[in-house]
């Protein structure tokens, strides 16, 4: 007899005796309240967080909406986690109470499969994402929303000293989601032009690696014209085409050697390769809602290469961290405290943020 839901969530809170506060959304209208939750003991292998900052990405929006019909309510959003360490278990050596760590978009893995054993957990086909899955245990995981996180120390990373835990806590999605593809392609290496498609919560920080990077030129490509001053004069990009201006696409075609696409429209990408040298590379990053259009013309004449990136390894998490503190790489952020939660997702709909919502988890929620 399969257990009741109500059997489900004692035998979860037996498991997970600790007490925590939450922001949790119920149904798919995505409307986010204070929620107690269930947290683990620190185990052997866990660090216990105490979360000061929790990034909002898109995919938070995503999830409290049920836009992708996979979520499991009551959903406790947050995969961009800063805080300091409170307890680590016996077996953990790398970190210390006081530590000032991050967790990211994962929590577990099977450990066991290629893509582990090769360091690329993060395409491992059991990857446990850090909220909105199920757990090794059976628990449903429950983000950086709330004031109080444990994890295997393995998916921890620590923050440079140099590092702000609020303009640094995006860079465990946006920052690592960007840095992880440019340097495996080699998108941005001295001498070369970098596109970036897309001036968002990824798009920005793209930019700042690139020219982190030495980037001989980097071009910010837009639909929106109103994005050319602040990819000019505040990201310091070096030029800006307007996508729907043909003028200024066909003087940029064939200039690039690589393209950071960011952008969830469900376009063609013609006009975008169109952009490349030959064997130029595009990577994909953003995630259309429709499939995406492309003519095999477009690839083999140039020889041009198209490919996809998720998320980053863990390794590859705090090396982009050490560069982002080496190199003076943050994210662009608005703070908001937890009561203001709901209007920043209504204006994250709209697009209306630059370029990140950073929650002061620390100072703001607390428990009834």
């Amino acid at each position: 007899m399969a257990p009741t839901a109500t059997t489900a969530a004692a035998a979860e809170q037996q498991q997970h005796p600790r007490k925590a506060v939450g922001l949790a959304a119920h149904d798919a209208s995505g409307h986010l309240s204070p929620i107690r939750i269930p947290r683990r003991s620190t185990g052997d292998d866990d660090v216990a967080i105490k979360v000061l900052y929790c990034g909002i990405c898109h995919s938070d929006l995503h999830t409290i909406k049920n836009d992708w019909r996979n979520a499991i309510y009551p959903v406790v959003p947050g995969h961009e986690i800063a805080g300091v360490v409170t307890e680590v278990g016996k077996n953990v050596a790398g970190f210390a109470a006081g530590d000032r760590v991050g967790v990211g978009c994962m929590v577990n893995t099977c450990r066991a499969c290629e893509s582990c054993e090769e360091g690329a957990e993060n395409y491992c086909a059991r990857v446990v994402l850090t909220y909105n899955s199920r757990d090794r245990d059976g628990a449903v995981t429950r983000g950086g929303y709330s004031d109080l996180v444990v994890a295997d120390a393995r998916f921890v990373v620590r923050f440079p000293d140099a590092l702000p835990l609020d303009v640094a806590a995006p860079l465990l999605c946006a920052g690592a989601t960007v840095y992880a593809p440019m340097q495996r392609h080699g998108l941005g290496a001295p001498g070369s032009h970098v596109g970036v498609i897309g001036l968002g919560g990824l798009g920005h920080v793209a930019v700042k690696f690139a020219r982190a990077f030495g980037a001989a030129k980097v071009t910010v490509i837009s639909t929106s014209p109103g994005k050319r001053e602040e990819a000019l004069e505040r990201l310091g990009a070096d030029a800006f085409v307007l996508s729907t201006d043909a003028a200024e696409m066909k003087a940029a075609a064939g200039t690039m050697h690589g393209i950071v696409n960011t952008a969830s429209a469900a376009a063609s990408l013609h006009p975008y390769l169109a952009l490349l040298k030959p064997h130029g590379k595009m990577i994909l990053l953003g995630i259309p809602d429709k499939p995406l259009q492309v003519s095999a013309f477009a690839l083999i004449g140039g020889g041009k290469t198209l490919a996809g990136s998720c998320m980053a390894s863990i390794s590859e998490t705090q090396e982009m961290l050490d560069f982002a503190a080496e190199h003076g790489v943050a994210a662009d952020v608005e703070v908001i405290g937890a009561g203001e939660v709901n209007a920043a997702m209504e204006r994250l709909a709209k697009g209306d943020v630059r370029y990140r919502f950073v929650i002061d988890v620390g100072n703001t929620l607390k428990a009834d």
